[in-house]
């Protein structure tokens, strides 16, 4: 069944699709575009994550029955070691057997019956094999009847109450169109219908298609495609996708018009997201390596979405750690620096200003102030120079020694930052009086992770002003290489190599 047919929430109903959408004027978009796209603000669930941590669950959940247990119940003490052994040996058998039995993917989670029974047999299985071990090692007189059945029925117990839980939310995550990948189709017409036809034949199909963009009309692209009205052209998905949490833009121009492909890459790669070309219908063979597939339809794989699944998760666990450990560490420092702030001149301690944030949402951003109360320049206009009468004394010191970002800490702990990443940029900052995107092409790119506190650029000396295209460029083209090689490694490095960097001329 297609999404179209299922008025899927992230369409909308058959009455919602009944009007394709037109703009006055390229790049804004239609009534019925942002109508959309105020339906895919929340966070798409990870299915990589989720049947990781379910993995997770279940192999802990597993181990520690089986080590409580040991304890619990009577038994010779000196063969406690052979229990736990078992307990691991069990957790990790009964991921593999759930997973042989097809109970680990995401489409297993939301009917409750058929999948809680495959995993139970799993569990059956787990005992089997290691009544099989037990009697080849001769080890039948070492366990405990009364553990054995006891573990058996608690691990039971267990998947019956998880997996009723893990199918209830599933299954709200579903209505709410969270549990797939959010796509959206770039390029109309008879190419793009039949994409969708065999994508909506998977069984196995994670992709829920959100909209159809592009900038042709008539007979080449129509008002609607298998159903999906054309949302608006490529100028507008641009749009469209910073205000939404798209995962995937499918674009079904064929691989032969290299030039339209790109100049079409050329405006979505700022975007994060995974960018695919179909394939289905193209003529040219790649290696097999050179595909990815959803059930058996093909597509080449452009880009890769900046810090995906897991990699989002690590980040943010580093984030969080040393994050909190540096608050900890330099609140002297930060209670010092407030003091200071205050006795120096009058106003509040802290300065509060409007920057770009992930994929160009505007975040409040958190400093000590460095400036005259009557004199902060909130959106800056003027970018702060050498000897600028506008900083105070003691905000020419926080300044220079990088002091008054320490409050973007708060900002890291609370995720509108990362420690390590671009640095956040103001909306209406300038280099030669033009605003940093009209100088540099790629600058939204930037974007397409979270900003830091400090980065590959302010360790590689493009720290402080920027008041030349050249410098601003230099600074993209740092914070474009971190985003293309990002790794914690890297993050480290940047992170304990900062202080070292910090008695830089150009920081005023």
């Amino acid at each position: 069944m297609s999404n179209a047919e299922i008025g899927h929430p992230l369409v909308g109903a058959p009455l919602d699709r009944g009007k394709p959408a037109t703009a006055a004027e390229a790049g804004r978009l239609s009534d019925h575009a942002r109508t959309v796209a105020t339906r895919l603000v929340d966070q798409p669930i990870s299915a990589v994550i989720l049947k990781g941590m379910v993995r997770a669950v279940e192999l802990v959940a597993v181990f520690v029955l089986g080590a409580v247990l040991a304890v619990l119940v009577p038994y010779e003490d000196e063969f406690l070691d052979r229990y736990i052994a078992a307990s691991a040996l069990a957790s990790i058998i009964t991921v593999f057997l759930v997973h042989a039995a097809g109970g680990y993917s995401v489409s297993s989670f939301r009917p409750f019956v058929p999948t809680l029974a495959r995993v139970l047999v799993a569990w059956l299985g787990v005992f089997a094999l290691l009544a099989i071990l037990a009697f080849l090692f001769q080890l039948g007189q070492v366990f405990s009847r009364l553990w054995l059945v006891s573990w058996f029925t608690a691990g039971s117990l267990f998947f019956v109450a998880e997996r009723v839980a893990l199918a209830q939310f599933a299954r709200k995550w579903a209505r709410e169109g969270r549990l797939e990948r959010r796509a959206v189709i770039v390029g109309g017409g008879a190419v793009a219908a039949d994409l969708i036809a065999s994508l909506e034949a998977q069984p196995d199909n994670d992709i829920r298609i959100c909209g159809v963009f592009d900038d042709r009309g008539g007979d080449r692209s129509p008002a609607y495609v298998a159903g999906y009205p054309k949302l608006g052209t490529i100028d507008e998905l641009v749009e469209f996708g910073r205000m939404t949490r798209l995962d995937m833009l499918i674009v079904t121009i064929p691989v032969t018009a290299e030039s339209r492909v790109l100049e079409l890459l050329k405006k979505l790669w700022v975007l994060p997201v995974d960018i695919r070309l179909s394939a289905h219908a193209s003529r040219l063979k790649f290696r097999p390596r050179s595909y990815s597939y959803v059930g058996n339809v093909p597509f080449i794989d452009v880009a890769d979405k900046p810090l995906g699944d897991w990699d989002r998760v690590m980040k943010r666990g580093f984030d969080l750690f040393f994050g909190i450990s540096a608050l900890v560490a330099l609140a002297p420092v930060m209670i010092a620096t407030a003091i200071a702030v205050k006795l120096d001149s009058r106003g509040p301690v802290f300065f509060r200003q409007k920057r770009y944030g992930f994929n160009n949402e505007v975040i409040d951003v958190w400093k000590f102030r460095s400036m005259y109360a009557d004199q902060n320049d909130y959106a800056a206009q003027k970018l702060v120079t050498r000897d600028d009468p506008r900083v105070t004394r003691v905000g020419r010191f926080i300044r220079k020694a990088s002091i008054d970002e320490l409050p973007q800490l708060f900002n890291v702990i609370a995720g509108s930052l990362s420690l390590v990443g671009p640095r956040p940029h103001a909306l209406a900052a300038k280099a030669q009086d033009r605003l940093y995107e009209q100088v540099v092409d790629s600058y939204f790119a930037r974007h397409r992770v979270k900003p830091g506190v400090t980065g590959w650029a302010q360790i590689n000396g493009w720290r402080g002003e920027t008041d030349t295209p050249d410098k601003i460029q230099k600074r993209v083209d740092c914070d474009l290489y971190y985003i293309e090689n990002w790794s914690l490694t890297l993050d480290l490095y940047i992170l304990f190599a900062t202080p070292f960097r910090l008695l830089n001329e150009n920081a005023y």
